[in-house]
């Protein structure tokens, strides 16, 4: 009896010990699969203003490590698209990180009337935060328009607040934007005499050491030098000449030519903000982000972290300069480098392998139509004020006043809905007539009500994508279309805003951890980029999200 007892003993510790080393071999595997499945960082990039067609009419300009390095090695999806209007840059970096549209988020332009309060609103703007590192206004911005959530608020749900999310940029609708409600930080910068970067209270109370130790250390100051081509000039075939009668230009230089002395022209180009409309100003974000993630241990532990980082010196310069101009190309060749930079960091720090990168831009642009139109292109630019002056004396030959028209902004006609009706007018009635009236304009392609957008279903064309970047709350009562390649612009440098191909076709490329590699040119759009992370991720979808995961891309 004592010798079956003992038995029983042995074996009950023996299956206790096994048991026991079962539990420690499953919670070793579960910590193995929680630390390999997941990448430790995802790193957003979006490139101001970069046209699809940078990719391809640059790349024998281009290295091996930076736009090349995410095409070899990574996910290429060709026929990438924004699907709705307007193609701005609060807009696109909303709609990028969340998903979904202008019509879901909110954010419907960079600036739009607001028609509760009666006033013009900026997207980012906020007057119950305080600025900083700054005394100046610049840091009085919050995400607080943005109606949902976006990937990093997701992954911060998702990971118990654990997971890091910080936006960078030059822009502070770049930075603030994409980082969402739950950031942990949102850097942008502020040129002028003070050349810091600075963020607002809605994030923190005082910046960081590590941030305040980069704004005194004059790497903004060593920008200000000669930006000369970096390849010799000769070489850049790929664009337009680079004296031309296209181009904006430098106060203070009589031609737009290279070389720019930086320092010099800083005097009369608002200080420091120069360096925004150069490639220094791609240098300097990559600086400040190399930063943070050094200081902020990003991509350190097992829990995802999320580093959006906008490059918006592209946009200013495509701005100023034209996207057929020697400027745009050198600033695309040096962006190039920085990329690879940054990569090489990610590489040394965070582990090869071990992150996953996305690229994408917030809007194309348009060839300077004056540039166009000598081409025998049909191109030009509109006239508002005329076109305001027709409409004003339709308005009081029809209705005895001009007053029903409250605001004109983005391509939108504002009615104060209040005089329609103390007038005994029908709101929809009055919106039919006016758009009736606009169509008949010079430059003017389609004109569409509130009315039509609120109560009609469209699944193609310019009507689908107006009606994906109409808001009931925030837009307009009469939306216009103008003619392809009719801007209201000055007549140099480009702009953007269209559903036109120019506008809407950009680069998506995916790379690192969970992407295969491959391309594709079965038609992709923005709000799928956020529903890809997610899925790779395993976390909740943003929670306005109408894009669906890209399953091609995800390995």
């Amino acid at each position: 009896m004592k010798n079956i007892f003992s038995l029983i003993v042995v074996l009950f510790v023996f299956c206790s010990c096994g048991a026991q080393n079962t539990t420690t071999d499953i919670k070793k595997e579960t910590s193995v699969l929680e630390t390999t499945a997941r990448p430790k960082l995802i790193v957003g990039i979006v490139v101001d203003q970069m046209r699809y067609d940078y990719l391809t009419r640059f790349e024998s300009k281009f290295g091996d490590g930076g736009f090349n390095r995410m095409i070899n090695e990574g996910f290429n999806c060709k026929n990438n698209h924004f699907n709705y209007v307007p193609t701005y840059t609060g807009p696109g970096h909303a709609s990028v990180y969340t998903g979904t549209t202008p019509k879901t988020h909110g954010i419907i332009g960079n600036n739009w009337y607001d028609k509760e309060i009666k006033e013009s609103v900026y997207c980012a703007g906020d007057d119950n935060v305080t600025s900083v590192g700054t005394e100046d206004k610049a840091g009085k911005m919050s995400p607080h328009r943005l109606q949902t959530t976006t990937i990093g608020d997701e992954n911060r749900l998702f990971t118990q607040m654990q997971g890091k999310t910080i936006g960078i940029s030059l822009k502070d609708r770049g930075a603030i934007l994409p980082a969402g409600h739950t950031a942990n930080a949102a850097y942008w910068f502020h040129g002028r005499d003070e050349g810091r970067w600075i963020s607002s209270s809605f994030y923190m109370n005082d910046l960081p050491q590590w941030v305040k130790d980069f704004n005194t250390s004059d790497k903004a100051e060593s920008y200000l030098k000669e930006w000369d081509t970096f390849y010799d000039i000769s070489t850049y075939t790929e664009s337009g000449v680079d004296e031309n009668t296209f181009e904006g230009g430098f106060k203070g230089k009589e031609k737009a030519t290279f070389p720019y002395d930086l320092k010099a022209l800083s005097k009369d180009n608002r200080g420091f903000d120069i360096l925004k409309a150069t490639p220094y100003g791609n240098d300097l974000t990559t600086d400040f982000a190399i930063a943070a993630i050094k200081a902020e241990n990003l991509g350190q532990d097992k829990t995802t972290d999320v580093l959006a980082v906008s490059y918006s010196a592209t946009d200013y310069v495509g701005h100023n300069f034209g996207v057929n101009s020697k400027e745009v190309q050198d600033t695309y060749i040096r962006l190039d480098k920085d990329l690879e930079r940054l990569f090489n960091y990610l590489d040394s720090t965070v582990g090869q392998g071990e992150y996953t990168v996305f690229l994408t831009a917030d809007h194309g642009a348009v060839d300077v139509p004056s540039y166009l139109h000598s081409v025998k292109v049909p191109a030009g630019y509109v006239d508002n004020k005329d076109r305001k002056v027709k409409l004003n004396t339709f308005l009081n030959t029809t209705y005895g006043t001009e007053d029903i028209v409250e605001n004109i902004s983005n391509d939108q006609i504002f009615l104060d809905r209040a005089k329609v009706k103390a007038l005994g007018l029908k709101l929809s009635e009055v919106q039919d007539a006016i758009a009736m009236e606009e169509l008949s304009y010079t430059n003017i392609s389609k004109v569409y009500t509130a009315t039509t957008m609120s109560t009609t279903s469209f699944s193609k064309g310019v009507e689908e994508l107006l009606q994906n970047g109409f808001n009931q709350k925030r837009s307009g009562d009469v939306i216009l279309v103008n003619d392809s390649a009719f801007i209201s612009y000055s007549k140099t440098g480009s702009t953007h805003g269209s559903g036109l191909n120019y506008d809407t076709h950009v680069p998506l490329l995916f790379f690192g951890k969970g992407i295969k590699h491959g391309q594709t040119f079965d038609k992709t759009v923005i709000p799928d980029i956020a529903p890809t992370i997610s899925a790779l991720l395993g976390i909740s979808f943003p929670n306005g999200a109408t894009g669906q995961p890209l399953g091609f891309v995800i390995d």
